[in-house]
């Protein structure tokens, strides 16, 4: 962060929204972080402001929404171009993520959702239309996320801080 280092109450509050940023009020993260409810807005709005909290989205399961292919698919760019790339991907229909990869051959890792295989190999069809190479292409069965536990400060131990 630019201006000031995140602290264990930080972390708390990214915890926090992690778990469900919907339904927890700045209040119940006050009661956890034993602070001000004020305090808690504050440190949200700063945290956003310094892009730390980069928005606040929907975690969609695709397959319960009619969409249940979801297909990585292992790119090469040259390596100039691999981060400039990232927003023309992301224009592709069907794609839903790009990872920018900084070891190995492969450096982009692009997720694309669909409902059947015809849906999918449009978007391999462009990536290799925008010069990238498609190293491998896998079939992901399931996809679960849960928060990043160093935030909890519940977990943390005294050689952790």
């Amino acid at each position: 962060m630019a201006d000031e280092e995140i602290d264990d109450v930080d972390r708390a509050i990214l915890y926090a929204l992690q778990e469900d940023a919907r339904n927890t009020s700045s209040g119940d993260i006050a009661k956890r972080t034993g602070t001000s409810d004020s305090t808690v807005r504050k440190r949200i709005r700063r945290l956003e402001s310094e892009g730390v909290i980069k928005g606040y989205r929907a975690n969609v399961d695709y397959q319960k929404s009619g969409y249940p292919l979801r297909m990585l698919l292992y790119c090469t760019a040259s390596i100039p171009e691999r981060g400039d790339i990232v927003p023309d991907i992301l224009e592709i229909d069907g794609v839903v993520s790009v990872q920018e990869l900084v070891t190995g051959e492969q450096n982009l890792l692009v997720t694309a959702v669909g409902e059947t295989d015809s849906d999918i190999t449009p978007v391999a069809q462009e990536l290799l239309d925008m010069g990238l190479t498609v190293a491998d292409e896998v079939l992901v069965r399931a996809h679960e996320t849960t928060p990043f536990g160093k935030f909890d400060s519940g977990s943390r131990t005294a050689d952790d801080s």
